[in-house]
């Protein structure tokens, strides 16, 4: 019997009567199947005395059977079977026994007189030294035993039969032995029997309700109890039980949990405090930074505009004194490198500015709707004197099936504009750069029951054969003011070989992001770089902040709050943890 079936004979009990119920059920059984072996044993016990008393007879028998052939008087035959009834012993007054032959005819006194006494008669005929019947009926027990002539037979019976040798069958011998009294006493000690197994067993289990009650299930009884406790919030509650054994062993071990557990709890509660401190101290730095950055954002604003106002009156006039006819070389060469730097000077301020506008959420969208492959071309063809100057091949390409795009045609004219000036900058003399326009279709992913959506995009790349980006900096040149490396292990600002404030792929990163596009690279070292530019044909919404110092702060906020509801909840999860534990 598996395990499965005890415990869905059981059910969901408790340990003490399951030790009972298997315990009490397996010595039940031990004492019933000795019991009754013991009762088999006896029985077949009597059985052979009845055999052994039937074997013991058939010699007086056969005695007192010539003893009455003897020629003596009848009244000494009649003082002998007197005696012979005063001496047989009470318990066996009621056998009886005959002399049967072995060839009786049909008249014959001494033949057998049912169908059993022939049945017996043909087996020993047959071999067969003696034949045995129990007939519950009756109550009787029937012994059959071969008469074989000896030696000593044939010199008394020689002239009876003369043709009779040793070993041959001269009769047999019927002993029949009432059972009645065997019944009884069997009954009876049968009956001994099974009280002395229900004592037995009765006594067995108390001794096991006992054994089970007081050694195994009081300390888990105690253990339990103590266990809620610990539950309830009564930490300092300790087991005690003094058995001597493993149970007072297990108790150790428990109470050694239990206070590492506490111990444990109290350095949570301790570090949970000291992490609330550390987002508090967190919130506010946070806070802090937000301060400073909206400073930083509207420095640079104001400062990028109260610059821009003067370097235009710079740029103006000298535009004005360039037209004049009077200035000699010099001046003419000193009046270009003027317009030259202030003209740098104006992109440094615009990028810084044009940033400014997009970290404070003020950049806003117009969208129209252009032909990409004119702006592309138009941009080519304004930016080619550059390439021409530096000997590098600049083509485009447009793919004819290129639709109208429905956005802000300023702002990708600017993203284009930074990546193909970069382009040209980074490519050596002899070198190719070429731009190219195609249509995609991106397939996005479906949500539940909603089917995947499709939206057609405008792919732009721009191609170079220039120094190419190490792996380890294709990441950080979208990185405000960072330039990539064009000497492996080397980022110096004062060392650099290309001019620039590293502005421009920031923001053509966040202009790509505020369109609803991105912008990639793929490069190798030395062996040119290639960006692409993917943008939404249609625009998608117009990613602006009403409010952004609002909003962040906001966000500092609710952060603040849900790391503080987080912490207060770890604390009293660790509380609760630790009494489950208990």
């Amino acid at each position: 019997m598996s395990y499965r079936t005890i415990k869905r004979l059981l059910g969901e009990t408790s340990l003490e009567r399951k030790c009972r119920f298997l315990f009490g059920g397996g010595l039940m059984l031990l004492i019933s199947g000795s019991f009754y072996f013991y009762a088999q044993l006896n029985a077949r016990i009597i059985e052979n005395q009845n055999k052994e008393t039937a074997q013991l007879l058939v010699a007086p028998i056969i005695m007192e059977k010539h003893m009455k052939a003897v020629d003596i008087d009848q009244e000494h035959i009649e003082k002998i079977e007197e005696m012979a009834s005063f001496l047989k012993p009470v318990e066996i007054q009621d056998y009886r026994w005959r002399l049967l032959k072995s060839d009786p005819t049909a008249d014959s006194p001494d033949r057998p007189t049912d169908d059993f006494g022939y049945e017996a008669l043909a087996r020993i005929r047959s071999g067969d030294s003696e034949y045995i019947l129990t007939l519950p009926d009756r109550q009787e027990y029937r012994y059959y035993a071969a008469v074989k002539a000896s030696k000593s037979c044939l010199t008394c019976h020689y002239h009876r039969k003369p043709n009779v040798a040793e070993g041959d069958l001269l009769g047999m011998v019927k002993i029949t032995l009432p059972l009645t009294k065997t019944k009884s006493r069997l009954a009876k000690n049968n009956a001994i029997l099974l009280a002395m197994a229900i004592v037995t067993s009765f006594l067995a289990m108390v001794a096991a309700y006992a054994i089970v009650r007081y050694v195994i299930v009081k300390p888990v009884l105690h253990l339990k109890d103590v266990s809620d406790e610990i539950a309830r919030g009564t930490l300092d509650l300790r087991a005690d039980i003094r058995t001597g054994d493993e149970f007072e062993e297990l108790s150790h071990a428990f109470n050694r949990m239990l206070r590492h557990l506490v111990t444990v709890q109290d350095e949570l509660k301790e570090a949970n405090t000291n992490l609330d401190h550390k987002v508090d101290e967190l919130a506010r730095a946070n806070l802090s930074l937000f301060e400073m950055n909206k400073l930083k954002n509207e420095f640079l604003a104001t400062m990028s505009h109260e610059l821009r106002t003067p370097l235009n009156s710079i740029l103006g006039f000298s535009d004005v004194l360039g037209s004049a006819s009077n200035l000699n070389d010099k001046q003419k060469r000193y009046l270009q490198n003027i317009s030259t730097s202030g003209q740098r000077l104006l992109t440094l301020i615009n990028d810084i500015l044009d940033l400014a506008k997009i970290e404070s959420g003020k950049m806003e969208i117009h969208p129209v709707k252009f032909s990409i492959a004119e702006i592309v071309e138009q941009l080519c063809l304004s930016i080619s004197p550059l390439a021409d100057r530096k000997n590098i091949e600049l083509t485009w390409f447009c793919a004819p099936d290129v639709p109208q795009m429905n956005q802000d045609s300023g702002k990708i004219q600017q993203i284009l504009t930074n990546l193909l000036s970069n382009a040209v900058k980074f490519t050596p003399e002899g070198g190719r750069v070429r731009v190219t326009a195609t249509s995609i279709c991106i397939t996005g992913a479906s949500s539940g029951s909603a089917p995947a959506s499709q939206q057609d995009f405008v792919q732009v790349s721009v191609a170079d054969t220039g120094i190419g980006i190490p792996l380890a900096d294709q990441e950080r040149i979208f990185e405000k003011f960072r330039q990539a490396e064009h000497v492996p292990g080397q980022d110096n600002l004062l060392t650099r070989e290309y001019e620039g404030t590293g502005l421009g792929l920031s923001i053509v990163k966040e202009l790509c992001k505020l369109l609803g596009g991105e912008v990639t690279v793929e490069s190798e070292f030395g062996k040119g770089s290639t960006f692409i530019v993917r943008l939404p044909r249609e625009v998608i919404a117009e990613m602006r902040r009403d409010d952004d110092n609002a909003l962040e702060y906001q966000t500092i906020e609710r952060t603040r709050s849900r790391v503080q509801q987080l912490v207060a909840q770890n604390d009293k999860e660790s509380g609760g943890s630790a009494r489950d534990a208990g």
